[in-house]
């Protein structure tokens, strides 16, 4: 038998050893677990409701926006990222959103309090456009503070990236870990986890 041969022998065997040590899963593709819908919820609540204190950070209002626009269509991040300001109809509350890989568009119906916590995001988008020089961009979702990519400073009010909005969540996730040890589940890091209670609530 060649190297080759026992090379892929030997990593069948690791795969057959790990499949059977977890119950036949492959932990590490199988997705991971969500969070309950009452835990789901409650950081829409917690983030809805920190939006509107005064004073409220615009990262807390672009952060509760995702989760609103989230828990009402079950877009992924990279659905958020294509929506714009004309996506949006506030008046009658929907949002259209272009799903997937293949940008299939679909209109999704708002409830009040979403509704409310976009208002607020249109009034902080437009004080971190009022900063740029030019067109403010179309793009729904902006950076709320200079940040550094590669060595280059990036103005706040340019439209966000991918990892952006995860370490937003993931500061989130640690400031509401720590303030709430002991007494509630940790949230997790991955925003799929909650993303994806309001997918199956929808399907």
């Amino acid at each position: 038998m060649c190297q080759a041969d026992k090379d892929s022998d030997g990593a069948e065997a690791r795969t057959a050893m790990a499949a059977k040590t977890t119950g036949g899963v492959d932990k590490g593709r199988y997705p991971r677990p969500t969070v309950s819908p009452e835990e789901a919820e409650w950081v829409w609540r917690t983030l809805a409701t920190q939006a509107m204190e005064e004073g409220a950070k615009p990262e807390t209002v672009r952060l509760a926006v995702v989760v609103g626009l989230a828990r009402a269509t079950g877009a992924r991040y990279g659905d958020l990222l294509r929506c714009t300001v004309g996506s949006l109809d506030l008046g009658a509350g929907w949002v259209d959103v272009e799903h997937g890989k293949h940008r299939v568009v679909r209109r999704h119906g708002l409830d009040a309090g979403t509704v409310l916590v976009l208002r607020r995001w249109m009034d902080v988008r437009a004080d971190l456009c009022a900063e740029l020089e030019g067109s403010p961009p179309e793009a729904l979702l902006l950076t709320v503070h200079h940040t550094h990519d590669n060595g280059v400073t990036v103005a706040a009010g340019l439209p966000i990236t991918r990892q952006g909005l995860v370490l937003s969540w993931r500061r989130f996730v640690y400031r509401t870990n720590a303030a709430h040890a002991g007494r509630r589940p940790p949230l997790p890091t991955r925003f799929e986890q909650l993303r994806r209670v309001w997918t199956a609530a929808r399907d």
